[in-house]
């Protein structure tokens, strides 16, 4: 217990120490509101102060929550200054120590605080207000917020309040706030400026963080060695606001507690900062893209009454002008020293750069006049990029027909593409500004060309597409432009239009492969330009020959096998060329194949024709499938080989494609296969269908006596077997027999049904039925 205690005491010691060591500012809460404005916030003979007026702390006796404040050796960016917090001024002495702050609901807040800031509910305020009587037009001051709620994840939700509240004295204009971010209207807070917020892990649980919100005007957080005792600061910031010399002004300082009084604010007023100033306006630098445009002129204005002393300054030198305004024309930091009161001298300078001048180029542009009468169209645009003289980030060029009216911006060339001079030799202005708005001008010269060429060869080619309608494809690049620049400068373009017009405007320019639109004959124009100029314009003819010779059409023949055929156009042809070689009208082929002969006139002119040649032959029958023994199912299928195309007969009169007969009878055949291109008949080829009577009548008449199957006998090795219902064999019969006769052992059978058993050497049995009758 003795050892805590030690480390306890030490502990103690090294806190006085450091305490009594530390850099704090130091706070003097005894000064009055007119002492804290009039001695220290404005300090000079050059405001006019009256009714001073402080208020805050009610609560805790005699201290005061507005005081003078010195920075003494710390390092607190203001050496000396007005303090104003929402506690007691003595516990802003440094360095920071943790703590909730404090106050008591018995010290009320600020309405104009609240409605300034949108706010509910603030307490704990402190104010400071004062009237004054600028001698300028405008008044600024230093200041620098620091609070208890940089801590934690509190920025992120909460912030105290304060405004600088300023209006004209009995005006019903409501209070302009001029705490605030530079160049807005945002108030300055610590949910308004802080950096990036981690999460906080506290004992309620995980809390989230937040972004960054301006954080280049955050200052800092504080600690142990912290001249004041708040945990964080904004950096230096400056209140400002434009007046009215001579008016009276009302201002109010305040900040307060919003909803609570933990965690306690405070402001920090630079002393001697609140002074009257002038102010010349923002500087003209290249960096800011403010510049002056070279050749204009730009009025240094300090808005003060001419009553004043003036003395301006250039880099340092004292000028002759002692004017209210100074109208500058060159580069450099200008100042001016303004004799407010015999004790009182107002300064401010301002640094002026100019842009440099555009260097834009004067050019010419030089078109064609098919008329010749000096008058013709002009497309502007095509020296656009010659009078930018290839200056990058210009804005578009405006045409006017006068400078003055290109200076005045009136009256601009509307029909740029197409404008039509007045006179053969004619100006016209361009203005062409840049990124930052600054302008200059340059002169086009529009002038007529007057070179004449010589009367352009006709393009003539062969309707060669395959459609004799005297329209095809003429591929102008080959066919025309080297005949028109001959004799021509190097480095001229030729460019092919349908209309003299077209080609005056540039307008619908052909390919250079392209078709004509008129049948046979057609005039287009060649257009001769250099650069943006136009050289010439010329006509050139087109003509199309048309040639279609009659029977040219693909044709498709037979050759048959082992023969030959002759091939052949026309005579009358200049000139013949077959794929074989041959130079002749006609060719003697014995293969087949694809021929072609591309036959050409008397004009150049070529036709193709092309022969499909088939070959075909006889067929040679190899077999013949029978389906027999089936009646009117009995069929004939030819089997075959050949490369023709083939019809069949079983006839030799009756042919057709398919080679399956059907429904045929019993019977001896000739079969036939013949080439349908004509190349001939196959040799016959022998068959027989077979099948067997379905009754017969022996009764001596001499007709159908005897039971027999026709053409038996083509099947030698066969035997047939008679028997009666009743399965007796009756008969056996073979190919050398004559039939059955209807009897048994010599004994007539009766009239009945009885069956039959043909067997063939494979095996093959047939089986039928047939009927005896008497």
């Amino acid at each position: 217990m003795n050892g805590v205690k030690k480390i306890l005491f030490i502990l103690f010691i090294c806190c006085i120490f450091s305490n009594a060591t530390a850099q704090s500012i130091t706070v003097n809460d005894a000064y009055t509101a007119n002492q804290l404005v009039e001695n220290v916030l404005v300090n000079s003979s050059c405001a006019t102060i009256s009714n001073a007026e402080a208020a805050g702390d009610n609560f805790s006796g005699i201290q005061k929550s507005y005081a003078y404040f010195n920075a003494g050796t710390s390092t607190f960016p203001f050496k000396e200054g007005v303090l104003l917090s929402t506690w007691s001024s003595q516990n802003s002495v440094g360095p920071f120590i943790r703590n909730r702050g404090g106050g008591n609901p018995g010290w009320l807040g600020d309405s104009d605080l609240e409605q300034a800031l949108n706010l509910t509910r603030t307490i704990n305020a402190t104010t400071l207000e004062f009237d004054f009587i600028p001698l300028t037009n405008f008044i600024s001051f230093n200041y620098i917020f620091a609070s208890n709620e940089y801590q934690d994840y509190f920025p992120c939700f909460y912030s105290d309040g304060f405004a600088f509240l300023i209006q004209e004295k009995g005006s019903p204009t409501p209070y302009q706030n001029i705490a605030v971010l530079p160049t807005s209207t945002i108030p300055v807070s610590s949910t308004n400026v802080h950096p990036l917020i981690p999460p906080f892990n506290g004992s309620g649980g995980s809390i989230p963080g937040c972004s960054a919100v301006n954080e280049n005007f955050f200052g800092g957080y504080n600690g142990s060695t912290s001249p004041i005792n708040y945990s964080g600061q904004t950096t230096v910031l400056n209140a400002q606001s434009n007046v009215i010399a001579g008016k009276i002004y009302h201002i109010k300082l305040v900040i307060a507690d919003d909803e609570n009084a933990d965690f306690d604010s405070a402001v920090f007023l630079e002393a001697g900062s609140f002074l009257p100033k002038i102010d010349l306006g923002p500087d003209r630098l290249l960096s800011t893209n403010n510049a002056i445009c070279l050749g204009e002129s730009y009025t240094i204005d300090p808005k003060l009454p001419s009553s004043y002393t003036y003395k301006w300054f250039k880099n340092g030198i004292e000028l002759s002008d002692t004017t209210p305004t100074y109208t500058v024309t060159s580069p450099g930091i200008y100042k001016v020293e303004v004799l407010l009161t015999p004790s009182c001298i107002a300064t401010e300078d301002i640094k002026i750069e100019f842009i440099p001048k555009i260097d834009l180029r004067d050019t010419t542009l030089l078109q064609c006049d098919t008329d010749t009468d000096g008058i013709t169209l002009f497309d502007l645009t095509k020296v656009d990029a010659i009078v930018k003289n290839n200056i990058p980030n210009l804005s578009m060029v405006v045409y006017y027909e006068s400078l003055a009216a290109a200076k005045a911006q009136i009256n601009p060339i509307s029909n740029t593409t197409t404008f039509q001079n007045t006179a053969p030799s004619q100006s016209v202005f361009a203005r062409v500004t840049n990124s930052l708005g600054c302008e200059n001008f340059a002169e086009v010269k529009l002038l007529i060309s007057n070179t004449t060429l010589s009367e352009q060869n006709p393009i003539i080619t062969c309707d060669g597409d395959g459609i004799e309608d005297g329209l095809t494809e003429f591929n102008l690049s080959t066919q025309a432009t080297a005949q028109v620049l001959t004799g021509l400068p190097s480095g001229l373009v030729v460019q092919y239009y349908l209309t003299s017009t077209d080609a005056i405007t540039t307008q619908n320019q052909l390919s250079t492969v392209s078709r004509n639109t008129i049948p046979n004959q057609q005039t287009i124009f060649a257009k001769i330009v250099n650069g943006p100029d136009c050289y010439a314009i010329t006509p050139i003819q087109l003509e199309v020959n048309p040639f279609d010779p009659p029977n040219f059409q693909d044709v498709s023949l037979i050759l048959c096998e082992g023969s030959s055929i002759s091939l052949a156009v026309d005579s009358g042809f200049t000139n013949y060329l077959w794929n074989t070689g041959g130079r002749s009208n006609s060719i003697l082929i014995d293969a087949p194949g694809t021929y072609t002969v591309v036959v050409t006139n008397e004009k150049g002119c070529q036709k193709t024709k092309k022969y499909t040649v088939t070959l075909s032959g006889i067929a040679t029958i190899t077999g013949i499938k029978t389906n027999d023994f089936a009646g009117n199912k009995n069929s004939i299928s030819i089997e075959y080989t050949g490369i023709g195309a083939y019809e069949f007969s079983i006839d030799g009169d009756f042919f057709q494609e398919n080679s399956t007969f059907n429904g045929v009878v019993p019977g001896e055949y000739l079969v036939y296969a013949r080439d349908r291109n004509g190349c001939g008949t196959s040799f016959p080829f022998v068959v027989y269908v077979l099948d067997y009577p379905r009754y017969f009548t022996p009764n001596d008449d001499s007709y159908n006596d005897l039971w027999k199957i026709k053409n038996l006998d083509t099947l030698p090795q066969s035997t047939l077997y008679i028997f009666d219902r009743y399965g007796k064999l009756l008969k056996q019969l073979t190919v050398s027999d004559g039939g059955w006769d209807g009897s048994f052992n010599g004994v007539l059978l009766p009239a009945d049904d009885y069956w039959f058993n043909l067997t063939f050497t494979g095996g093959k049995i047939i089986k039928g039925h047939f009927s005896l009758k008497r």
